[in-house]
């Protein structure tokens, strides 16, 4: 079973279909896309204050690797340690983020798989959302094609 928690921009539109469209779904589990590649995780997640503590920590170990009489692989399964942290942290640094940037959390949501768990939330959201109709495209006219057919002769 999978887990994700839904979070909704700061100033929502007003219609439904736009809302939903921009719904964020944050998994809830360990992410090895963050283990393995935590600096570019944390930009394209846009959370710059961990990834200066990222930047920070990873500076600090290479210091202490040039300076301390120390064994590097000591070093190297403190960079590991750090890194499979960030994968199991990566779903509450990412819900902190956009808590900072002004989203509000919708609720939560379990299911099989991601889209089970998208058909389940939005079975319960939607209908509670009011409906607020697109504007009516402005009726059809002949006008257009007259004066089109004007520039090339033709006579109506």
């Amino acid at each position: 079973m999978r887990t994700y928690t839904i979070h909704e921009q700061p100033e929502p539109l007003a219609d439904r279909v736009e809302r939903a469209e921009r719904l964020v779904f944050v998994k809830d589990g360990f992410s090895w896309a963050a283990a393995l590649f935590a600096p570019f995780w944390l930009l394209l997640h846009r959370l710059w204050w961990p990834l200066v503590a990222y930047v920070a920590v990873s500076v600090a170990l290479e210091l202490a690797q040039q300076s301390a009489s120390l064994d590097p692989r000591w070093l190297g399964l403190t960079g590991l340690a750090f890194n499979l942290l960030i994968g199991f942290e990566a779903d509450t640094l990412r819900r902190w983020g956009l808590e900072r940037r002004g989203w509000r959390m919708l609720g939560t949501v379990t299911g099989v798989s991601a889209i089970d768990c998208e058909r389940r939330f939005f079975d319960g959201w939607l209908p509670s959302q009011p409906i607020l109709a697109s504007p009516a495209p402005p009726p059809a006219s002949d006008a257009g094609w007259r004066r089109l057919g004007s520039l090339f002769g033709a006579r109506s």
